[in-house]
């Protein structure tokens, strides 16, 4: 912290301090620094004024330069001189961009003002190098040429630009580009290589007029980053006490002193075993630096040795991690040089470092604070003592009655009690009454099925307890449930002979399913029931699994179910048999009789559902039948995907998705008959195809294509009208009853070249003949090439057809928060890969089910953007520039193979972009990187 700074920020006006909330918390985090009884002092206040998030990291020189700003505007509204203009005296200085031109030997200045000097390190290995860079001459050439207005206004090639330093602040910041942008897979990385700089920089040679009097700046602080990336790693400050001249590393909250090396001989990573002193309360933070480890707060005094502060100017420095440098100019006494500032800036006594040098209203502040922080130690102090002393009296009292909880031999007398209970009491500070309810049974006894649950205490351990905790009930050892032993005895007789009997009828029950030849009355019981109860093993008593071992045989009626329904295979038992089986069943489930009907081996099956299940065999087998004269009556057209056409042939005209129906249907297997429905009847489908205003078709043919010199249709499954033979159409009509009149039929014509469109037909779907019947003898150039199309009766009607499209096109581009691909093309004569360009160039077709989005770039060049149809295509490079770092200017952004350059107002609808298309841009380079926050603005966000 610089001392200067501070008394300016003390000598505001409270009146501007309660104005601006940014100073006023500013100002009492400074006060606490300064004089609070803390170890260290939260900066959560202040950074909330700032509107920022401690769990975000951000760039520390981006938020130093955004603070200096807001400073130096607040600030300025003070009264107070020293205070107004604190920011400009310390921190800024003046640099010159000077341009020479090559021609008329004339040179250009541009006066600019600088807070901090930000030099590249990148290929760099000391800060003496660096200045060089930033000071070097660039020469102006190519498309970075400079016009010269004396020259006649003319661009010169050949003239150089370079940075002159004018004046030098009292602080001098040195930002190290440790981020730097790599343009080949627009990402961002970390330099990590290690730069050396001085304690001592002398300055008075690179002013742009140099000095002849010395300018010497000291090492005062470093901030280094700690992390090998850009967007994470953690912080900390490495600054020196300007009165010791020692160093003092600050990690959040810990804080340890490095002594006369920032570093400690070693790298800033490295932290210095702090020193462990005890003591009951800390003194001001301006009297002692607190060092910590995390654990202990350690106080160590100052240290008035000055040969460090001279060992440090003369060292020289190494990290590969420091971030910023902070220098100070070392006064010089009476200096008049015009590098300075216009204001005299002569040595000045450093404010007092006492309380009293507070302002009055922050010294009160400051007093009440620490009063209550040594009120609130005191208190804790004494309530930990308090809490340690109960705890430990709390400890020796249960070791105490735990160390007779033994029962001495079986004879001697006891009591029970809960395992729960007894675990809580030995673990809580304030011990609960005794609760033995859980392993009470219902007679008031202690329960024999929770032996595992209980321990045995000594008469004399039951009896502190009692005393100390009371509750109950109190169970000693006579107080045994003889009903419960009784009752258990019983339960462990049966359950064996359960398990008797059940393995000796399971014995039959194998033999029943095995088909085996039984004797006497036998019932029926179902196949698979009885097949899980045999597989079942341990079983002690009966269970739900008992139940209804003949539900599954028994119909709606309540008889027999015929046994071709599936899941009523059934098998015969003995008498002996069904009686366990219906007893354990009935046992189970009392209240319903129905559960477990008896059928007798003699039992016919029901009538009723007889009757329905030979009506359902009898329409099983005419579908059955019906479909396999289907299957022999239209086997080609079944088979094929296409059929070959000849012109001069009449055809019909059915729609692809019944057709698809019909197959699916034909081709269905006996187990998923009921998933494949009959297709909807052939008349009706027909009429649907024709429109009720112009009476022509609401659906167009599907595509004509050639290949080996045979004209075939395009195969579809969903949309579109296929075409069929006139025979499949006779034999379709008599076997769906449909009107023969009632049909689309279809020729295969020849039209000449220059035909644009014929009314009826679709002129996508036209092939030249030229490619059924090639020429060899190259005679025939008279003979016009000719196209195949098809002529449909009813006509096609256009109009219809284009409305409804219109309607589909409009809901299609009518989208909301959809996602869409985008790929870099890096380089101008670069072109995207094969997968992308093909992606990019489909359009929406149903038939295809492969994905439109191409495979994922493993460089990342290719992102995801959600956007709607709304969505200009200004916004749409806003999300890219974003996304991809390529700037708005730079974007030349294609569909397929056409470049996207309507006016940036246009929507994605407007250019018929519809969800999941692959968009791909390429980066110009024309313009250069900038900072896209620059270019937002409201109506973009």
């Amino acid at each position: 912290m610089k001392l200067k700074f501070r008394a300016a920020v003390f000598a505001l006006e409270p009146e501007l301090l309660r104005e601006i909330p940014v100073l006023d918390e500013l100002a009492n985090l400074f006060a606490r620094l300064h004089s609070s009884e803390q170890a260290y002092i939260d900066s959560g206040p202040f950074a909330k004024t700032l509107n920022l998030d401690n769990t975000v990291q951000q760039d520390s020189h981006e938020f130093l330069t955004l603070l200096m700003t807001l400073l130096e505007s607040s600030l300025g509204r003070s009264n107070v001189a020293s205070a107004r203009t604190i920011v400009q005296d310390l921190f800024r200085g003046h640099v010159a961009m000077v341009t020479l031109c090559s021609k008329c030997g004339k040179t250009s200045p541009r006066i600019e003002e600088f807070y901090e000097l930000q030099l590249n390190i990148d290929g760099f290995k000391t800060l003496d190098e660096s200045l060089a860079d930033y000071f070097s001459v660039e020469e102006l050439c190519g498309d970075n040429q400079y016009f010269c207005e004396t020259c006649g206004g003319t661009l010169v090639e050949g003239a150089t630009r370079s940075i002159k330093l004018r004046t030098l602040p009292e602080v001098l910041n040195f930002q190290l580009k440790r981020c730097v942008f790599v343009p080949k897979n627009t990402t961002r990385k970390k330099v990590t290589s290690s730069i050396s700089f001085p304690g001592e920089l002398q300055m008075n040679q690179r002013l742009l007029e140099p000095s002849d009097s010395e300018i010497i700046y000291d090492l005062s602080a470093i901030l280094a980053h700690k992390g090998a990336g850009v967007d994470s790693g953690h912080y900390l400050s490495l600054i020196k006490d300007e009165r010791t001249g020692e160093w003092w590393e600050f990690d959040d909250e810990v804080v340890s002193k490095k002594g006369s090396h920032p570093f400690a001989e070693g790298p800033p990573s490295s932290t210095a075993e702090p020193m462990e002193i005890e003591t009951d309360l800390k003194p001001p933070c301006s009297e002692l630096m607190v060092v910590s480890n995390g654990k202990n707060h350690v106080n160590v005094g100052q240290s008035t040795s000055s040969a460090s502060n001279t060992d440090c100017r003369a060292n020289t420095f190494e990290s590969a991690d420091a971030y910023m440098l902070m220098y100070t100019r070392r006064s010089t006494t009476g200096s008049k040089d015009k590098a300075f500032k216009d204001k005299e800036r002569s040595s000045e006594p450093l404010p007092p470092n006492n309380d009293k040098s507070l302002p009055p209203h922050l010294f009160e502040e400051i007093k009440a604070f620490n009063e209550l922080y040594v009120t609130d130690c005191r208190n804790y102090k004494e309530k930990k003592e308090k809490e340690t002393v109960r705890i430990s009296e709390r400890r020796q009292e249960v070791r105490s009655i735990l160390s007779e909880a033994p029962v001495p031999s079986g004879e001697e007398p006891y009591f029970w009690i809960a395992t729960d209970w007894l675990r809580q009491w030995c673990d809580g500070t304030l011990p609960p009454a005794i609760d033995n309810t859980s392993i009470q049974c219902s007679h008031g006894g202690v329960s024999v099925l929770q032996v595992g649950s209980m321990k045995r205490l000594s008469r004399s351990a039951w009896a502190q307890l009692l005393f100390q905790c009371g509750g109950g009930p109190a169970l000693s050892n006579a107080v045994h449930c003889k009903d419960c032993i009784r009752n258990r005895a019983n339960m462990m007789v049966q359950a064996d002979n359960y398990r008797d009997q059940r393995s000796a009828f399971k014995e039959i029950a194998d033999a029943s399913l095995a088909g085996k030849s039984l004797e006497g009355a036998l019932y029926f019981v179902s196949r698979s029931w009885l097949q899980q109860w045999s597989r079942r093993r341990n079983v002690d008593f009966p269970s739900e699994a008992d139940i209804g071992p003949t539900a599954s045989i028994r119909c709606p009626h309540g008889e027999l179910i015929p046994e071709q329904a599936a899941g009523t295979k059934r098998v015969l038992v003995p008498e002996d048999l069904w009686l366990f089986l219906y007893e354990d069943s009935i046992k189970m489930k009392p209240e319903d009789a129905l559960v477990c009907t008896t059928f007798l081996s003699e039992a016919e099956t029901c009538a009723v559902c007889h009757a329905k299940a030979n009506e359902v065999a009898s329409s099983e087998e005419t579908q059955r039948a019906f479909k396999v004269k289907e299957r022999q009556n239209h086997e080609k057209l079944l088979t094929e995907k296409s059929i070959a056409l000849n012109p001069g042939c009449k055809y019909y005209l059915l729609p692809s998705s019944w057709l698809t129906k019909w197959k699916t249907y034909l081709t269905a297997s006996a187990r998923s008959t009921l998933l494949s429905a009959r297709p909807d009847p052939l008349e009706g489908v027909i009429n649907s195809l024709i429109c009720e205003k112009h009476s022509r078709l609401l659906e167009r043919p599907l595509h004509l294509v050639c290949k080996h010199d045979t004209i075939s249709q395009k195969p579809s499954t969903t949309y579109g009208l296929t075409i069929i033979s006139e025979n499949d159409w006779k034999l379709f009509c008599e076997d769906w009853q449909c009107n023969i009149s009632k049909c689309v039929s279809a020729e295969i014509e020849f039209i000449s070249g220059d035909v644009k469109k014929l009314v009826g037909s679709c002129e996508e779907m036209s092939i030249s003949e030229g490619n059924l019947n090639p020429s060899n003898d190259g005679a025939n150039d008279e003979v016009e090439s000719r196209q195949s199309i098809i002529k449909t009766s009813p006509m096609i009607c256009e109009e219809c057809i284009g409305e409804r499209e219109s309607r589909e096109l409009m809901q299609k581009l009518s989208y909301c928060n959809e996602e869409i691909s985008v790929y870099l093309v890096r380089g101008k004569e670069a072109v995207p890969p094969k997968s992308v360009l093909d992606a990019s160039c489909r359009v929406s077709d149903p038939e295809r089910r492969s994905s439109k989005r191409p495979r994922k770039a493993s460089n990342g060049n290719l992102v995801n953007l959600t956007v709607s149809g709304s969505t200009t295509i200004y916004q749409l490079k806003m999300k890219i520039w974003e996304s991809l770092e390529v700037v708005k200017e730079n974007q030349m952004l294609h569909k397929g193979s056409n470049l996207i350059d309507e006016e940036e107002s246009a929507t994605l609808a407007d250019m018929h972009i519809f969800p999941g298309d692959v968009l791909w841009v390429r980066d110009s380079g024309k313009y250069q990187n900038c900072d896209i926050t620059g270019n937002l603005t409201l109506s973009s966000l």
